[in-house]
């Protein structure tokens, strides 16, 4: 992924108010941020730990999603989830749902989209090694790449989904 700058991200939210996505938390030090081992940008904002945010290049545009998980309630460590995106296997606490709300009319009529997904919104990281997580990885026969690259259909089914009934990109 091409390091974004501020007014990039900021400018590429497709499902909040122009003024929302101004007074946003993005993440610290962008410049320091691992671009080339990201697919996508994901965050969560450390003032409301309920919200978080994905940027991502659908159909050579990059869009803006913001996204809210359940308030935390007490999680077992003994289960263990799967990232809907990555396929990453968690402990309960590392996977929350993550829904956003539709783009366009949809949106504001209060209609949203929802998946599982890492809690910390690191997938890029998971599929490639730089991030462990507390569940056991998998045995799979995909290479690195085919892992990206189904984490990255999963990631555009999803946002697909938010488009749904949308006049827009």
């Amino acid at each position: 992924m091409k390091p974004l700058t501020e007014d990039e991200i900021r400018g590429s939210f497709v499902n909040c108010s122009k003024g929302e996505a101004r007074r946003m938390n993005l993440p610290r030090e962008l410049s320091d941020l691992p671009w080339a081992d990201l697919d996508f940008l994901g965050w969560r904002d450390p003032g409301a730990p309920d919200r978080g945010c994905l940027v991502a290049e659908r159909a050579g545009v990059w869009v803006g999603v913001t996204l809210r998980a359940p308030s935390s309630g007490r999680k077992s460590f003994l289960k263990s989830s799967i990232c809907s995106i990555c396929v990453t296997p968690h402990a309960a606490s590392g996977i929350d749902l993550m829904t956003a709300p539709k783009v366009g009319v949809a949106g504001r009529q209060g209609n949203s989209v929802g998946m599982y997904m890492c809690a910390d919104l690191a997938c890029p990281l998971y599929v490639r090694g730089r991030k462990k997580s507390l569940g056991r990885r998998l045995e799979e026969s995909l290479t690195q790449e085919e892992r990206l690259a189904r984490a990255r259909t999963n990631l555009d089914r999803f946002l697909d989904k938010l488009y749904e009934g949308a006049t827009a990109v």
